[in-house]
């Protein structure tokens, strides 16, 4: 049960800012957490990103002056709030140029495509890469970043005009992974070189397909569950599907410290700016309907990023 509260704030304490959140960001993750599969002591808040403006500095702050426009995705979770105090250490500026809305429907997602691209698996120019659920909120950054990069972009999603979109985004070809013989389709469409890494975010449904999609010597990515947990694996199965890697990583130890995050962060606006990814909202909702936007997440009606309001 989501209910919206109000309750008093207190002066930022000492290394922290006080903000007036503009925009929050919504992510899968958020759901996650409501429903229990990945749990949290209760009560608690939810959301994870946001971008607002200085009201106030604690002691001790000297990166950040009242006025200044920032952005935060690890401050713990809490996000889904008007005002809130966090930790100077965690921000990020939001550069000139960039609104604050545009800034939080990436931000997160982008952040994950960062490390995903950059550091799980490096993608390079001729590279085939495969991003399952290629229309929602990060596969639509994946794909146009992994284009920017120069691979050859497999984009599968849940029905045709989400196939549609996915290619909009920047995927060379889409394949509808409702339909039986996706995994032949998606072999087909890198003219049987199969893919150097595959990015799987849905899980139970794709996961043992995504094995057949790699290529020898292939990486496997697993960073999320959409459509639950995927199965366990003997791990001589990799050996016998062409010696594949196996991974699941996640965002948040790819930014544990201050300057790997900013400098993660700087990468991130850098792309938004030379128009490798660009926002694609679905859906904007205020805090008293959040439920709403829960609602629409889970059914898998959006595609693009969800943002919500004050």
């Amino acid at each position: 049960m989501l209910q919206l509260r109000e309750a008093p704030i207190a002066p930022p304490a000492q290394g922290e800012v006080q903000l007036r959140q503009v925009a929050m960001g919504f992510n899968y993750i958020d759901i996650y957490q409501r429903s229990g599969k990945y749990p949290l002591p209760l009560p608690t808040g939810l959301g994870h990103e946001a971008a607002g403006v200085v009201e106030s500095v604690g002691d001790g702050v000297t990166d950040f002056s009242v006025g200044d426009r920032v952005i935060y995705m690890n401050a713990g979770i809490g996000a889904y709030a008007d005002r809130r105090n966090v930790d100077a250490s965690k921000l990020a500026r939001i550069p000139d140029g960039v609104d604050d809305i545009s800034a939080v429907a990436v931000f997160f997602k982008a952040m994950t495509a960062e490390y995903l691209l950059r550091k799980t698996y490096p993608v390079k120019a001729g590279d085939v890469v495969l991003i399952h659920a290629a229309a929602g909120g990060v596969g639509q950054v994946l794909s146009g970043w992994a284009k920017a990069l120069g691979a050859y972009v497999i984009g599968t999603a849940g029905s045709d005009e989400k196939c549609r979109i996915a290619c909009e985004a920047g995927c060379d070809q889409a394949i509808n992974y409702s339909q039986d013989g996706w995994v032949e389709r998606v072999v087909a469409a890198s003219d049987g070189r199969k893919a150097q890494v595959v990015y799987d975010s849905v899980g139970r449904h794709t996961f043992l397909g995504s094995l057949d999609c790699a290529a020898k010597f292939g990486t496997v990515v697993v960073f999320g569950a959409a459509s639950g947990p995927a199965p366990s694996i003997d791990p001589e199965l990799l050996n016998k599907k062409g010696c594949l890697f196996l991974t699941r990583p996640s965002v948040f130890p790819h930014n544990a410290d201050t300057a790997t995050f900013r400098s993660n962060a700087e990468a991130v606006f850098d792309a938004l700016r030379k128009g490798w990814i660009k926002p694609s909202m679905a859906a904007r909702f205020t805090l008293d309907t959040i439920a709403d936007a829960h609602a629409m997440a889970e059914s898998r009606q959006n595609a693009g990023a969800i943002v919500i309001v004050p």
